[in-house]
């Protein structure tokens, strides 16, 4: 009983920090986000909220200068200023826009804020099982062989929650009348909006699929539908 102490206490101190981390994010988001009060924007949710049979969907703008949408573990929606500004300058449209509070919205009804705390508490519990017994065969180097196996998890398992709020936004935007063309056309942007250069990283270390990977899920789902292809 005894060997499997330091793995019950590194999921015990996982848990403990995903709901530190969660509650100090919140306070954060409390003191540099406001309401977002956009009236194009407005009607595009509306619009989403009438597909959800919900009153409204209310969206946040935080504060920040990078270009990025957030799902906060309490449900709420947000915005970067980054972003925001990305549209008001014209870069990014509005239907753009609205891709990115539909995929958000998908992260919240698929429960992925609960879900990572899950995957985070199994991944300490992991990284603390593979360096003890690799620690034991490869000194010093085996802590380290540990540590990338269970980032690379943690980077599939990402990747994973990205395909399912892309296909629920696409979902969202179909039954809205908006239509996934902005949600593509918004991919194909990124990289240049946020100054990432996902195409140069490979794909099995990274936290977001490849643009063309995303594009390609969403138009495969659009063929199940039968959805006729603009192209």
């Amino acid at each position: 009983m005894l060997k499997f102490t330091p793995i019950f206490l590194a999921i015990v101190y996982a848990l403990g920090m995903y709901y530190v981390s969660a509650w100090r994010m919140g306070k954060q988001l409390d003191k540099q986000s406001t309401e977002l009060a956009d009236p194009k924007l407005k009607k595009l949710t509306d619009r989403m909220a009438t597909a959800l049979d919900l009153p409204r969907i209310k969206v946040n703008i935080y504060e920040v200068d990078p270009v990025n949408g957030l799902a906060a573990p309490d449900g709420r929606i947000f915005i970067t200023r980054g972003f925001y500004r990305k549209y008001q300058t014209g870069e990014v449209t509005a239907e753009e826009m609205s891709s990115v509070i539909a995929h958000e919205l998908g992260h919240v009804a698929l429960g992925h804020s609960r879900r990572r705390m899950i995957d985070f508490s199994g991944q300490n519990a992991i990284r603390m099982a593979l360096s003890m017994i690799l620690g034991r065969f490869i000194p010093v180097i085996g802590v380290w062989i540990a540590n990338t196996l269970t980032s690379l998890l943690a980077a599939r398992l990402s990747r994973q929650d990205e395909y399912e709020a892309d296909a629920y936004a696409s979902a969202l935007l179909t039954k809205a009348g908006i239509g996934t063309d902005p949600q593509k056309s918004l991919f194909r942007k990124l990289e240049g909006l946020t100054g990432v250069q996902v195409g140069a990283v490979p794909a099995w270390i990274m936290s977001h699929p490849k643009t063309d990977e995303r594009i390609a899920a969403i138009e495969k789902l659009e063929a199940g539908w039968g959805t006729p292809d603009p192209r």
